[in-house]
C-alpha cells in the first residue's frame, strides 16, 4: 500500500484531495506531536485490516487449542453429557 505523508495544514486545506487519495488506495499519514500520528485510509482498506486482525486472533486461538490438545489438557464429554449441559 502506498502511503503519502501530509502536514495537518495541507490536509485541512485540501481534505477532499486526501480523502480521494485514500479511496484510490493510497493511505495518508499525518504526523502529529508526541508521535500521535493519524492515518486516513478507505473504508475498504479498514475492513480488510480488521478482517486480517480477526483472522490472526482466530489462528492464535486455534494454535493455543492445539497445544492444549497435544499436552493432554482436555475434558472429554459424552453426547448425553453435552445435551444435558445445553438444557
Amino acid at each position: 500500500m502506498d502511503v503519502t505523508v501530509a502536514k495537518q495544514v495541507d490536509v485541512r486545506a485540501n481534505i477532499k484531495k486526501y480523502f480521494d487519495m485514500a479511496c484510490d488506495g493510497r493511505a495518508v499519514m499525518i504526523p502529529r506531536k508526541a508521535n500521535r500520528n493519524v492515518v486516513i485510509l478507505s473504508e475498504k482498506e479498514y475492513h480488510e485490516l480488521q478482517k486480517a486482525k480477526r483472522n490472526a486472533e482466530y489462528l492464535a486461538k486455534l494454535d493455543r487449542s492445539d497445544k492444549q490438545l497435544r499436552s493432554g489438557k482436555v475434558v472429554e464429554k459424552t453426547m448425553e453429557e453435552l445435551e444435558a449441559m445445553a438444557e
